[in-house]
């Protein structure tokens, strides 16, 4: 029992006595590195040798794209790697200690930033330890909340991709002292972002040259390319205004009697100008290119207001004044007869005026009126005069001008036999008018007064007819006019997006 204890006695020992030969090495090796090292000094063994720097990133995060300001912030931890010549050590003279860490401002380390940071202290990285190895290699991976300039096209906008450089390069040095090698992106531990898809991470080394110097410049530039996700755009954009603009459409269907197609497209003016306005918010005040979705809004408010003018047309048309004038000619035949035959359109009551025009058995509305004559006959004084009235009405036939009091449809006029015309309508013939007497004669001036009144009155409807056909007939004109446009609009805008099918596939069927 005694043996076993001493076992694990000389067991515990040893453990203690290399642990505290491996931190006294490590304190040995850190004093003799740090002895004569100056972090000023470029570490190669001849000045005139070029020192390699490999450099590369982990993209980590897209966090936000602002179009406003033209600022892209990402999350990426920086990659460099370079071999210092005067951090070597042979690991038998300091035995367990394979690596060290320095922090970066007791050593040597490139200086090298975002050319085309936007961030308030322009380095936004965390300076974090370097990790030196016995061969001198060295490692520095510094996380950071990188803001970037990035030109936001905006002409596609929402089915648009952006491409964003992120241009990296010794701020000091020149391609003589210190020459970049480019490592490529890595993306394994990216985290999705919401609103941007990456597409990809493609890297490129170039080299400039500056006047005042003949060493040339190197630098890195990773273009970060991403597309946006258009499922949030259209359901509270797009669709919305699809269906206000198929709103639009509905004005010419309501009647124009119901006085609501003015205020109808008001508002759905103001509606898209609302929508508008939320667009112009996330747009940058550029003057560069138009938005894809503003082209559509403008569009369709363009269609909408050309919508208006045409129902401030039709509702004068269908509200025109019978005393204001008769139809012109030109639209009566280009309305009233074209497009009311290309729209198969219909008057109201064409049939059954046509039906009536082509009736053989005509019958005057008077004669209609099963008058005795064996009992008028009979009556006093006043009802013979009232028969003879009658009778001269008995002969009246219709002609092929009248008219057709209900449709204001021209088939025929009222005539009578000669002599009998003049017996009705004349009140200055006195052979006819001697035998009656005042108060018969006072009832048939009342009469033709009526009659006249009812003939203006039959003038005047059909005229009113006429104007409001022409609105019908315009009314359905706009409406497969205005329909066409926006469809042909609507596909042809929408669609003439590069990525416009990836986009629908991508976001809305998956």
């Amino acid at each position: 029992m005694d043996f076993g204890y001493f076992l694990l006695f000389l067991a515990v020992t040893a453990c203690t006595l290399r642990v505290s030969l491996q931190g006294k090495h490590q304190r040995r090796l850190y004093r003799d590195l740090m002895t004569d090292y100056n972090p000023l000094e470029r570490p190669v063994f001849n000045d005139s040798q070029s020192l390699t720097v490999h450099f590369g990133f982990s993209l980590m995060q897209i966090m936000d794209v602002d179009e406003k300001n033209q600022v892209l912030t990402t999350n990426i931890w920086l990659q460099l790697y370079w071999n210092d010549y005067y951090l070597q050590w042979n690991t038998s003279e300091y035995p367990g200690v394979t690596n060290v860490r320095f922090p970066d401002h007791l050593i040597w380390k490139p200086d090298i930033l975002l050319y085309n940071s936007a961030d308030e202290r322009f380095d936004a990285t965390f300076h974090t330890n370097i990790l030196v190895n016995s061969s001198g290699s060295c490692s520095y991976l510094p996380p950071g909340i990188f803001k970037s300039t990035c030109y936001i096209d905006v002409r596609w906008f929402p089915f648009d991709v952006q491409r964003c450089d992120l241009k990296f390069g010794s701020w000091t040095y020149g391609g003589w002292s210190l020459d970049l090698k480019m490592l490529e992106a890595d993306i394994t531990g990216y985290i999705a972002n919401g609103e941007w898809d990456l597409v990809e991470v493609p890297g490129r080394r170039s080299e400039r040259f500056y006047d005042c110097c003949e060493e040339p410049y190197p630098d890195v530039t990773f273009t970060v390319a991403m597309r946006r996700r258009t499922l949030y755009y259209g359901l509270n954009l797009l669709i919305p205004c699809v269906l206000i603009s198929t709103l639009a459409l509905l004005v010419f269907l309501l009647p124009a009697d119901s006085g609501e197609k003015i205020s109808l497209g008001i508002t759905v003016l103001l509606s898209l100008t609302v929508f508008m306005l939320l667009v112009a918010e996330i747009m940058p005040a550029t003057s560069d290119s138009v938005p894809l979705i503003a082209e559509y809004f403008a569009t369709t408010m363009v269609i909408v207001g050309l919508s208006v003018i045409a129902t401030v047309l039709v509702l004068q048309y269908h509200h025109h004044d019978p005393d204001g004038g008769k139809m012109p000619k030109w639209t009566r035949v280009i309305l009233l007869n074209w497009c009311a035959w290309f729209l198969r359109m219909k008057r109201p009551g064409e049939e059954r005026v046509r039906s009536a025009c082509h009736n053989k058995g005509h019958r005057s509305s008077l004669t209609s009126m099963d008058l005795n004559a064996s009992t008028s006959a009979s009556q006093s004084t006043n009802g013979n005069m009232l028969y003879v009235g009658i009778r001269g009405l008995e002969s009246i036939h219709y002609s092929p001008s009248a008219i057709s009091p209900d449709s204001g449809v021209h088939c025929g006029r009222l005539v009578g036999r000669a002599g009998e015309d003049e017996m009705l309508l004349s009140t200055g013939q006195s052979s006819t008018m001697g035998s009656v007497e005042p108060e018969l004669a006072k009832i048939l001036d009342e009469v033709r007064y009526i009659a006249k009144r009812f003939r203006d009155h039959d003038n005047d409807e059909s005229v009113c007819n006429e104007w409001k056909f022409a609105a019908s007939v315009i009314d359905r004109l706009c409406l497969m006019a205005f329909s066409l446009f926006t469809i042909l609009c609507t596909i042809g805008i929408l669609m003439s997006a590069p990525n416009f099918v990836e986009a629908i596939s991508k976001d809305f069927f998956t």
